[in-house]
């Protein structure tokens, strides 16, 4: 194991964006593949181009944009005081959190060819329930990160979080919209 992590860590020191991007790839994946069997037992068939497409945001947006966010952040705030941590966490959950959400159902929408009146559909019905839904799992998880991760481990953090995380986006980001066609007078 010991030469497995060696291996990781001078990857990330050759290549930080393309590992970043295929942790990110890898962290997607599996959560919706443990979402598909063991979360949603609704009798479908595994949908292996959903978890091509989950995977793909890890790779394409989710990794890249982590990579140049948390970057961009600890070059702002650098340090591990209480107050920076907290600054850090204020920041990720209230201006990050709702970005990544916009950026999250509008990749999905755009990947299974959906109009844009399904992607305002889909932030109306879900974005709020995703974002809420980070606050229990991301405050506490990003106070540890930003306090004690050291910056080139930080999305790899994230991404062993958010294994467990995407079982809950990908269910999210599954589920269908319902829209009431009722019209206020």
């Amino acid at each position: 194991m010991s030469k497995v992590w060696a291996a990781y860590n001078r990857l990330l020191e050759s290549q930080p964006l393309l590992t970043k991007a295929l942790t990110s790839f890898t962290g997607f994946t599996v959560g919706d593949i443990l979402a598909q069997c063991f979360v949603e037992k609704d009798g479908k068939p595994f949908d292996i181009n959903r978890t091509i497409r989950l995977g793909s945001f890890g790779l394409l947006l989710h990794g890249t944009t982590g990579h140049y966010f948390y970057g961009f952040l600890d070059s702002k705030l650098p340090g591990t005081k209480p107050v920076t941590v907290a600054t850090k966490v204020a920041i990720d959950q209230t201006i990050w959190n709702p970005i990544f959400g916009l950026m999250f159902f509008g990749y999905l929408n755009l990947v299974e060819g959906k109009s844009f009146q399904a992607y305002k559909d889909k932030i109306n019905a879900d974005l709020a329930t995703a974002v809420m839904g980070s606050w229990a799992v991301w405050v506490p998880a990003h106070t540890i990160n930003f306090a004690f991760i050291p910056p080139s481990q930080r999305l790899l953090y994230i991404n062993s979080i958010q294994i467990g995380y995407n079982i809950f986006l990908s269910f999210l980001a599954n589920k269908e919209v319902v829209k009431d066609d009722k019209k206020e007078l």
